[in-house]
């Protein structure tokens, strides 16, 4: 065997730091105090040198600023409202220049089939009314092929479009799977194509479009694949809902409830209260039994759940911080709904998993029996699963495991401590997982169907 000799630690280093600034066309690397008037324009960038007799070493530090927008809007597909062209554009001039300008507005659209089945007409009419150049891609973007396949499939065709990567955002129409598919195709095509993001179903209007994460399912596990890239802008319009089935609001509501009960008792009353009426109204104007509350309720749950949301992804989009409140079910849900598929919705799949992470708390002292009671009730009464058969000790099990290998070495397990409040907790013993196992499923799996009807 090799002999392995220790480094001299008494190594003279020499240390130097350097301004980055740009004089015509050349980036230069400056020492000291740097005359802005001299140069065209000093970058955040910072390079660090070091020298050592065993050779030199540079490490580089360079912030990297994103900047997207989150606007809800109404009537997205009325030809009058340029929100889907340019309200991703935030400098005026561009703006300007883009209004002014003889050139044909060019766009990319990749739809949920089932959606363009319901906006198709709508959308082409859209288009046609402004003038744009287009290409609409239709596609099945369901959990069974949310896979690398399909986004080579989209970037096949946007290579054919002979995208502009630079004014040419591809526009993304769906739920949740297609978000994430056509995310990871644009962060992939010249390295980063700007996209936009357009929810059409309560979960991902939000959940997945107010974030940076975009992915596809690799080797049987749940967004194995993906990048941190988030859309130039995320369009929502709640009138898509409308068209949205009734269990498919209810698997939005899962997500609603989850930043409920992590950061915000007041959504969660206005869950337990209003709960059967979003469910009826699908969070629409009503102008029968409920009246104008309907869309009241509808607009302070979706803005507190997007608030709280973006509270917690926009300082953590490239989740450097792994301890998340927003992981709450999301411990054991993603083996569940991919052992499952696709009889449980991703929402369902959820919140079954906050159901037993409910009783986790309890057994842990950290809710009452009152308000675990109060949480199970408030999931029935949104018509969302407590429990299913394939929920089982060797599941838990299995992923908290498999969440150790990711997760720096602990569980980072999100739990509430009271309505509204919640925290991270890394040593929750075995017997306490086993007893809340055992109580979770006497209590609740007598009443609860272990599939949905679709």
């Amino acid at each position: 065997m090799g002999k392995v000799h220790e480094g001299n630690s008494d190594a003279k280093e020499k240390k130097t730091e350097f301004s980055l600034v740009r004089v015509k066309s050349t980036w230069k690397s400056k020492l000291g105090k740097i005359n802005k008037d001299a140069v065209d324009c000093v970058s955040a960038a910072k390079i660090y040198e070091s020298i050592t007799d065993r050779g030199t070493s540079w490490t580089v530090v360079s912030p990297i600023t994103f900047t997207y927008k989150v606007t809800e809007t109404y009537g997205l597909l009325d030809p009058t409202n340029d929100t889907l062209l340019l309200g991703h554009i935030t400098d005026p001039q561009q703006l300007e220049d883009i209004k002014t300008s003889n050139k044909p507005i060019r766009r990319f659209v990749v739809i949920d089939q089932e959606v363009f089945q319901i906006y198709g007409a709508k959308l082409t009419e859209y288009l046609e009314a402004n003038d744009v150049v287009y290409k609409i891609l239709a596609l099945p973007t369901t959990e069974e092929n949310k896979s690398m396949e399909t986004a080579l499939k989209i970037l096949d065709d946007v290579n054919n479009f002979a995208l502009d990567r630079r004014t040419e955002p591809i526009i993304a129409i769906g739920g949740g799977v297609c978000l994430d598919i056509v995310g990871l195709a644009a962060s992939l095509y010249r390295r980063r194509t700007p996209y936009i993001r357009v929810p059409t179903t309560l979960l991902s209007y939000i959940d997945a479009s107010v974030g940076a994460k975009t992915g596809v399912n690799f080797a049987n596990c749940k967004n194995k694949l993906g990048a941190y890239i988030p859309p130039a802008a995320a369009f929502l319009d709640l009138s898509f809902i409308q068209t949205v089935p009734r269990r498919h609001i209810s698997n939005g509501l899962a997500e609603m409830l989850k930043m409920a009960l992590m950061k915000h008792r007041g959504l969660f009353e206005l869950l337990e209260e209003h709960g059967c009426m979003l469910l009826d109204t699908k969070f629409q104007v009503d102008n029968t039994l409920y009246g104008h509350s309907s869309i009241k309720a509808a607009s302070q749950s979706t803005r507190i759940a997007i608030t709280t949301m973006l509270e917690e992804l926009a300082p953590n989009l490239w989740e450097d911080d792994l301890n998340r409140l927003v992981d709450f079910g999301h411990l054991i849900s993603p083996a569940l709904e991919m052992k499952v598929l696709p009889s449980l919705l991703h929402g369902e799949a959820v919140n079954i998993d906050m159901s037993y992470m409910v009783y986790v708390s309890h057994e842990s002292g950290l809710l009452t029996e009152e308000e675990k009671q109060r949480i199970i009730s408030c999931m029935v009464g949104l018509e969302l699963p407590v429990w299913h058969e394939e929920f089982t000790m060797e599941l838990i099990q299995k992923s908290l495991q498999d969440r150790l290998k990711h997760s720096g070495g602990l569980v980072r397990m999100p739990l509430p401590a009271g309505l509204g409040q919640a925290d991270i907790f890394n040593n929750t013993s075995f017997d306490i997982l086993h007893r809340a196992y055992i109580k979770w499923s006497e209590e609740l799996s007598v009443s609860s169907d272990s599939t949905c009807d679709v």
